[in-house]
């Protein structure tokens, strides 16, 4: 296992960010743009150029009536898709620089996913009234809702498979050949609530992961941090995970092994994803509001991070 912290060489600052956490990052697949959300109510769409030196530019953006917790691309990479404390559901035209309301719920959106179907591309939402939402966006209203066991707190969209958790710890898996009734449901197999989660994944098993040592060197791993995103090599098939305690882990699940952590002193890594191509990582040291207002500390470090990967980073090792 490697670790290692900021490097100039590999690490590069995003300038012109928003003024409040970062709640969300996402790449389109289609060219090198990269959305990002925000609590200070904003999504702002960067390009991501430069092989050796990275460089951005704000290429867009728009705004919800609250913080926005969720961003999503469709497969052409055409439309942006946002959804908030607002209760709404936006979508951006690329195109045009147009923006519009296309969901609406009675809580807030926490999650939202964009569904390639053969019939045509479906928009998911999953909101804190207990329900998702599939809009086809030639209709105004949804044309399935379905009623969720709590809130919503993540999901997972990768045809045919949805993938939920919810409020309570349950999980509940949706067949999107038949997407009104859960395939299956289940208790999540962790104590903690769950806060992010992933279809990607071939085998049913746990790890432990984001915790250390209450007392120095003593092994004993009883602080526990939250796990704030899960992201998935797109070339490798490896996994990255990000959390509370500011540290940010590559993995092989495989072979369950750890193939690099960063530590990033300073505050949590709120969320991560990869690029296209997975040769860039970006990941946002922001407040993650896991321990409410009261840890908003006024003035706290609030950075966007693009990190460039190596091959001994991401890809999975070969067995001895």
């Amino acid at each position: 296992m490697a670790v290692g912290n900021l490097s100039k060489k590999d690490d590069v600052q995003v300038p012109d960010l928003p003024t409040d956490s970062i709640s969300k990052v996402s790449f389109s697949s289609q060219v090198d743009y990269m959305a990002v959300a925000s609590w200070d109510n904003s999504v702002r769409i960067y390009e991501v150029a430069g092989v050796e030196n990275f460089q951005t530019q704000v290429k867009g953006g728009y705004y919800h009536q609250g913080p926005v917790l969720d961003v999503c691309w469709n497969k052409d990479g055409t439309k942006l898709f946002s959804g908030g404390v607002d209760n709404v559901g936006r979508m951006y035209d690329l195109t045009t620089g147009q923006t519009t309301q296309v969901a609406q719920h009675d809580a807030p959106i926490k999650s939202v996913g964009w569904v390639d179907a053969p019939q045509g591309g479906i928009l998911v939402t999953g909101s804190w009234d207990k329900t998702i939402k599939y809009w086809d966006l030639r209709t105004p209203n949804p044309v399935v809702t379905i009623q969720l066991p709590e809130r919503c707190y993540t999901f997972d969209v990768e045809y045919p498979l949805l993938v939920v958790g919810t409020a309570g710890r349950h999980v509940q898996i949706f067949d999107l050949m038949n997407p009104g009734t859960p395939y299956k449901t289940i208790t999540s197999p962790l104590k903690w609530e769950t806060r992010a989660i992933s279809n990607v994944l071939k085998h049913n098993f746990s790890f432990r992961c984001h915790r250390r040592d209450l007392v120095p060197n003593s092994k004993d791993q009883s602080l526990i941090y939250a796990i704030n995103d899960i992201s998935y090599h797109p070339v490798h098939g490896t996994v990255s995970t990000c959390g509370s305690d500011g540290t940010v882990h590559f993995w092989e699940t495989d072979a369950r092994t750890r193939l690099k952590s960063f530590d990033i002193a300073g505050n949590s890594i709120s969320t991560s994803a990869f690029n296209r191509d997975g040769s860039i990582f970006a990941y946002a040291v922001s407040y993650d509001w896991s321990k409410g207002h009261v840890g908003a500390t006024p003035g706290s470090k609030n950075n966007l991070v693009l990190h460039r990967c190596k091959d001994e980073e991401v890809k999975k090792r070969l067995k001895k």
